[in-house]
């Protein structure tokens, strides 16, 4: 089963949890046990799986992320988004998920997050569950 979620982001950085988003799309689908893939299709948008407990962390994330990469620098592309694209290619555009009895293998901690670079954008969130 593949499911299409379309998210609108509303600041240029932000990481949003969509783990129950991703939970629903795994109750609906029926499958037992398997695989879920969590893809975006976006070069300056990216998923990571991390903790969701507490909001300092993703709040870390994005600050060290700022400084390793910061918005302005010395930067070739023209569309001045180019920290963007490099913060998306060091997250990744995907995750994988096993599912056990009908539930994603996620730690008690663990949480599923669509990361903006470039926003406040309108995103597409695929889903999809493999059984086996």
């Amino acid at each position: 089963m593949l499911k299409t979620v379309e998210i609108t982001t509303k600041k240029r950085i932000e990481f949003i949890d969509v783990t129950s988003i991703v939970r629903q799309a795994v109750t609906e689908s029926s499958v037992r046990d398997g695989i879920c893939v969590v893809y975006v299709p976006h070069t300056t948008c990216g998923i990571t799986i991390n903790e969701h407990a507490d909001p300092d962390v993703v709040r870390d994330i994005i600050y060290q992320l700022e400084k390793i990469v910061p918005e302005s620098g010395s930067y070739n592309h023209i569309e001045g988004n180019s920290d963007a694209h490099i913060k998306a290619s060091m997250i990744g555009s995907s995750e994988s998920i096993i599912i056990s009895d009908s539930k994603l293998m996620l730690g008690v901690w663990q949480g599923i997050f669509l990361c903006e670079f470039d926003g406040p954008r309108k995103r597409y969130l695929y889903i999809k569950t493999l059984e086996g």
